[in-house]
């Protein structure tokens, strides 16, 4: 398949914003260009019951207040207690923040019928490895610890997020095996940065033609990283771990023309050959970031259903 018509339409509008190429800027003005551009892009609209702001205090990595964003779902028979959702953003560890995803978590909240906790983890450069990790487990386990607060469930949570946020997910579900503090139902992977090697056959097929650059993962890595034998730490590049037994079971979203494409589906086939229960879809047609086209291309709302379907019966079987 080549891109899919929609896409192109989402791509030409976004053309029209004239913003240069995220690794020919510096990170403060290309988090302007990334918001500038997310604001231009037509999502679904989900009304929740409440949303609500918070903040959290975390002391490792020189300690740190992070902003939390907490969607709770409506309608009729909502239990008294429900699973949680714990979503971390995309942006290459770089870019982005609670307010570029807040109409995924508003969906996921609705359709998953779960309280969604969107965390605001801190970026690199001013913070770089293992910041990120750091901020995502302490979020983590301070859901775990105070969700009865928010009429949460702890027996019944579940990490996700995209890109970055998908590697954030798939690390913390490492960190919470081997730390045994708390356990985790299910990571939700939309198309994860697991490797940041960079040398799969996706990486050299896509480059720099589409949503996410090669390039552009160069950039990432470099402001991400402390150094080049960071790539290696499994806790930077997932894939790599020696293990992966005993993790919560997967849904990994993968997109035809991605370079992170080939990474994704690599992690499901190791997980699974590690006994663990991994679902993976390649969405055809489709690009890096294309889960915020929801109000524009079809194959976005079909894959926001599918996860949260799969998220619904994680927590509710």
């Amino acid at each position: 398949m080549s891109v899919h018509p929609q896409v192109k339409e989402v791509f030409r509008k976004q053309s029209l914003l004239g913003l240069p190429d995220t690794e020919s800027m510096t990170p403060a003005e290309a988090r302007l260009a990334f918001s500038r551009a997310r604001a231009n892009l037509s999502e679904l609209e989900t009304p929740v019951a409440a949303v609500e702001d918070r903040v959290i205090a975390v002391a490792e990595q020189g300690g740190a207040e992070l902003p939390i964003r907490l969607y709770t779902p409506g309608g009729e028979g909502v239990p008294e207690l429900l699973p949680v959702f714990v979503f971390f953003h995309g942006g290459g560890f770089v870019l982005g923040n609670i307010e570029i995803t807040d109409r995924i978590c508003r969906y996921y909240a609705q359709a998953a019928s779960c309280i969604v906790v969107s965390v605001d983890y801190r970026l690199a450069p001013e913070h770089k490895f293992p910041t990120a990790v750091t901020d995502a487990y302490a979020a983590t386990k301070w859901v775990v610890e105070h969700a009865v607060s928010f009429n949460g469930d702890s027996k019944r949570i579940a990490v996700g997020g995209e890109s970055a946020g998908g590697n954030l997910a798939a690390v913390v579900s490492l960190l919470a095996r081997d730390r045994g503090e708390f356990g985790l139902c299910c990571q939700l992977l939309i198309y994860p940065v697991v490797s940041f090697a960079l040398d799969t056959a996706s990486c050299r097929e896509c480059g720099n033609q589409y949503n996410l650059t090669y390039d552009e993962m160069l950039w990432f890595r470099a402001h991400y990283l402390q150094d080049e034998e960071q790539i290696n730490d499994p806790l930077a590049s997932p894939l790599l771990a020696a293990d992966l037994s005993g993790l919560p079971q997967a849904v990994i979203v993968t997109a035809e023309f991605d370079p992170l494409r080939d990474e994704g589906e690599l992690y499901a086939e190791r997980l699974a050959s590690f006994g663990v229960a991994a679902k993976a879809k390649r969405y055809l047609g489709m690009v890096h970031s294309f889960f915020n086209f929801s109000g524009e291309v079809d194959a976005s709302k079909e894959a926001l259903a599918e996860t949260a379907a799969e998220l619904k019966r994680v927590f509710y079987t």
